[in-house]
């Protein structure tokens, strides 16, 4: 028997569904390492208040600044999908608007962006001497 072409390929084809899973996925990894980076830098306090300072010195760097902008985009979108899922998960009947509902966590997701990048992108083009 010949083998057909879907035989070779995988079943995901990067439809809107796809990305939502894998950006929640990638999502919650990020958002697991900086609750454990979190939790030792907060440790640090019992070295004593210079060893703390001294770690929290490292947040006013204009990089890090831009790792917490991604980590709060990183909340956001984990929470607009989960909440997306929490929809299909209490009513199966909205699994036939996947795609609509897909494209409006997305969309919701960027209008919450907008306005906290611009506050955020204010404060690392700051660090960095731009404004």
């Amino acid at each position: 028997m010949a083998k057909r072409k879907s035989d070779f390929t995988t079943l995901y084809r990067g439809a809107t569904g796809q990305y939502a899973w894998l950006f929640h996925r990638i999502t919650g990894v990020a958002i697991i390492l900086f609750l454990f980076a979190h939790v030792v830098d907060t440790a640090v306090i019992g070295w004593g208040p210079q060893a703390y300072a001294r770690v929290m010195a490292v947040y006013e760097n204009w990089a890090v600044r831009l790792l917490e902008l991604g980590l709060v985009a990183a909340v956001i979108y984990h929470a607009l999908n989960g909440v997306r899922v929490m929809v299909f998960d209490f009513w199966p009947a909205t699994t036939k608007y996947t795609k609509a509902l897909t494209r409006a966590t997305f969309l919701l997701w960027f209008a919450c962006m907008v306005p906290i990048t611009w506050l955020m992108g204010k404060q690392i083009l700051q660090l960095l001497g731009v404004i």
